[in-house]
């Protein structure tokens, strides 16, 4: 047991680095571990589940290793956990039937396990579950199905979904990582009293990564400040690997005395940095001719990869591309693919953005389309299902502006071939768009594709065709970008907004949390356009969840003296004050003519004020109309509805 959890943490060279790291910071996640199955503790329960929830590459592993290593030298759960049984959803997909038997003796040495005494007492025996969301079998057993003889062959789906609900083993504990997912298997066995904890490099765990990496507070500070100042590179730094790339490349520029701050400003700028640093030396023509050829068959295989849903790579798949035994050697060693800690002798990108990037790079360069042996195999684990080229895109139009293609390119001297092509056919398609809007139904893909290359003159030139615009919002990255983009739309008319989660249930209690004002301050710039934009006419709000402070900034945006909305629309909205300070602010807009309000519980107050606004001498609004099945209008409001629409020519439809 004790070989198996260390090699996965000793394979690569990052890997005592992460796990020091992860060591010393995840103390709170071993607290509530130890807690967790001590029977005699308030945080525990029967038949717990302990579920540990994250990204890609966020580290479940790793501390799952340092639990079970922490068991195995008697520094966590003494005299509470005797036995533990690992699985991953890699194992259980290879299987088909199998007993509890079988399963526990599988890590033993000739499958000879003391079943017996194993299963004599369940409350001392731990299941660790790796990957839930990776399993590829539905576990929606029915109950008659359930087996509770830890002997019998059962089919794989019938074993699992037994031991979690403990119709075999009752009383044993499970300790289950996943990713977040909308698939069911997790929702399935998540029960009220289970404890789910989630794992992200907070902006505190972040600054010690940071301080560890760089030894230097200076340096750590610098590089932090950098990081803070893009909610882009804060996303990217929540992951660990991401994190260590980001800081590998930040220190390699500093070390030869450059201005990070100008050469590391996107996630394409540190990749592009970091596949250079890896793969180029000093050598010459010929070393550069090398590695320019790595870096091409590097790029076949990434897009190879993805295109046939492939993230782990046999040797015949390497073979296959023409790398060479000692080609792979060099790619371990500059960290870029590493053996795979899920799929035995194979190997995988060092991070799926590295493999993205990738194979951006590969549609710049036009390489052949190749169909890798492991392609064709017929099953697929769902992780390794890849249909989202979302992030692809965003790099290609990354490796668009001249500046940030210019690392490559001189690192290797080779210039990619398809960038203007690829420059033409965006704008051709921009135009095409133009005539055609509803081919596009949002704009946030396209957005973050132009965040990403931020050559003025290119992004002006995509969007100066938008009349109409949609962006979703759920986050302050997803505003930050879009706040970029929309400035440079000059002649949009229509902008549809959706803010979901932002705001939802986050009332301050007394004032806001500095992430809260992070939020607050990227929405008041939002709302700021609705009277900055001189062409905007038309705003729709639809799925929105705003809290009291948000709402208000709202609404003062929509009174503001500037703003020229003539036609506003809000559908599924909801607002801490019912609609107060929103519709009274409607009262004082000069400009608004038409107010449409849609699929939203309308209460007898809401109605009064409706009723009132439309009376404000300063209230131009000429139509309203109010559309929403009956069963949601408080009983009473249609007839007073009809009585108002005979005196009120205002009210023009219900």
């Amino acid at each position: 047991m004790r070989r198996k959890f260390m090699l996965q943490w000793e394979s690569h060279t990052f890997g005592k680095f992460h796990y020091k790291f992860f060591r010393d910071v995840s103390s709170d996640v071993f607290y509530i571990l130890q807690l967790a199955y001590d029977s005699t503790s308030y945080y525990s329960a029967n038949n717990l589940n302990v579920f540990l929830m994250g990204e890609r590459a966020s580290g479940k592993t790793i501390v799952i290793n340092l639990a079970v290593l922490r068991w195995i030298k008697g520094e966590m759960w003494q005299n509470m956990i005797s036995y533990v049984v690992h699985l991953t959803a890699h194992e259980i997909n290879q299987m088909t039937n199998s007993s509890l038997a079988e399963l526990i003796a599988k890590d033993w040495p000739d499958g000879q396990a003391p079943i017996a005494d194993i299963l004599s007492d369940p409350k001392k025996l731990l299941f660790i579950l790796e990957d839930l969301d990776n399993i590829r079998f539905e576990l929606n057993v029915n109950e008659s199905a359930l087996c509770s003889n830890s002997t019998q062959k059962v089919p794989i789906p019938v074993l699992l979904v037994s031991l979690l609900k403990r119709k075999m083993a009752p009383g044993c504990w499970f300790l289950i990582s996943s990713r977040p997912t909308r698939g069911n298997n997790v929702k399935t066995f998540l029960k009220e009293v289970d404890c789910c904890t989630t794992l992200q490099l907070s902006n505190g765990k972040r600054e010690i990564y940071f301080n560890s990496f760089f030894k230097d507070r200076q340096r750590a500070s610098a590089a932090l400040q950098l990081v803070h100042e893009d909610e882009i590179l804060v996303g990217l730094c929540r992951v660990a690997i991401l994190c260590w790339i980001t800081c590998t490349v930040l220190k390699r520029q500093m070390d030869k005395g450059r201005d990070f701050q100008l050469c590391c400003q996107t996630p394409t700028d540190l990749h592009a940095h970091f596949l250079a640093d890896a793969l180029t030396s000093e050598a010459g023509l010929t070393a550069n001719q090398y590695h320019l050829g790595l870096l091409k068959r590097l790029c076949l295989l990434a897009a190879g990869g993805l295109f046939l849903s492939t993230l782990n790579f046999s040797g015949e798949d390497l073979r296959c591309v023409g790398f060479t035994e000692a080609d792979v050697s060099v790619l371990q060693a500059a960290n870029i693919l590493l053996p795979s800690n899920t799929h035995k002798d194979r190997y995988k990108f060092i991070h799926l953005n590295v493999q993205e990037f990738c194979t951006a790079i590969a549609f710049l360069m036009a390489v052949p389309n190749y169909l890798i042996p492991s392609g064709s195999r017929e099953y697929k684990e769902k992780r390794e299902q890849y249909s989202d080229f979302n992030q692809v895109f965003t790099f290609i139009f990354g490796l668009l502006n001249a500046n940030r293609r210019k690392i490559l390119e001189t690192s290797f001297g080779y210039q990619l071939p398809m960038v203007d092509s690829f420059k033409w056919y965006s704008v051709g398609y921009m135009k095409h768009l133009d005539r055609d809007p509803e081919k596009l139904t949002h704009h946030m893909p396209l957005f973050y594709c132009l965040y990403e290359n931020r050559e003025e003159e290119f992004v002006k030139t995509i969007v100066d065709a938008l009349m109409e615009v949609t962006v979703y919002l759920q986050s302050d990255k997803d505003m930050m970008v879009s706040l970029y983009c929309l400035d440079y739309c000059c002649h949009l008319r229509t902008l549809k907004l959706s803010v979901q989660r932002i705001f939802q249930n986050k009332e301050p209690l007394i004032r806001p949390t500095a992430s809260q004002m992070k939020s607050l301050v990227y929405w008041r710039e939002i709302c700021s356009l609705f009277y900055t934009m001189e062409s905007l006419r038309e705003l729709h709000i639809f799925d929105n969840d705003l809290n009291g402070i948000s709402e208000r900034i709202l609404s003062k945006a929509l009174e503001h003296s500037s703003c020229k909305l003539r036609t506003l629309k809000l559908s599924y909205v909801s607002t801490a004050s019912g609609f107060e300070d929103l519709l009274k602010a409607l009262a004082r807009n000069r400009s608004l003519t038409y107010l449409s309000i849609n699929c939203t519980s309308i209460s007898l107050n809401m109605f009064s004020l409706l009723h009132d606004i439309l009376h404000e001498p300063t209230c131009q609004i000429s139509h309203l109309r109010i559309h929403r099945p009956t069963r949601r209008l408080t009983p009473g409001i249609p007839t007073l509805w009809e009585a108002e629409a005979g005196r009120s020519p205002e009210l023009d439809e219900m």
